[in-house]
């Protein structure tokens, strides 16, 4: 978020979600709603964002977004798996065409082994296969949790923008 008006990135991920006609949905661990008020920023963003989740704790992760609690078991709560599950998880509770989830390490510490900067991001949309980015990101908490949100919103429109195939992501 920022005091000079919408990220470009939301702002970018909006239009191409109006164009298609979808609706967006959040499941946030690490950015803790961060991605969802950086869309709302963007005028006419009523038009896509149907909500989020602030899935911090592990718990809640199930409890609330659904994630199986055997993937939490077998992958931990940062992984590609539950990544995905938080995506799909978020658009189900949601009822939104476009599920995103975001997990990862901000620090200061490492998590289950994972060093921070640690991040993936989940999505689904329709035609489109649930799936998830790895990175890792530098910097403070800050710089982690907000590179972790224009990631999450590249992918947004990588997805919005695509026919369906795997170039989205």
């Amino acid at each position: 978020m920022s005091t000079s008006g919408p990220d470009t990135r939301a702002a970018a991920a909006v239009a191409a979600l109006r164009r298609r006609g979808w609706t967006l949905a959040t499941a946030e661990s690490l950015t803790a709603g961060l991605l969802a008020a950086t869309v709302a920023e963007v005028p006419g963003a009523s038009a896509v964002l149907r909500g989020g989740l602030v899935v911090y704790a592990t718990d809640l992760k199930h409890d609330l977004a659904g994630v199986p609690r055997e993937v939490l078991d077998r992958h931990g709560a940062v992984s590609a798996e539950t990544a995905r599950a938080l995506a799909v998880g978020a658009a189900l509770r949601c009822g939104a065409d476009v599920g995103v989830g975001l997990t990862g390490v901000a620090g200061p510490d490492r998590q289950e082994g994972h060093p921070v900067g640690t991040v993936h991001v989940g999505v689904c949309a329709p035609g489109v296969e649930a799936r998830s980015v790895r990175m890792l990101l530098g910097g403070g908490r800050d710089a982690i949790r907000r590179g972790a949100c224009a990631a999450a919103l590249e992918i947004v429109v990588g997805v919005a923008d695509s026919d369906g195939n795997e170039s989205g992501v």
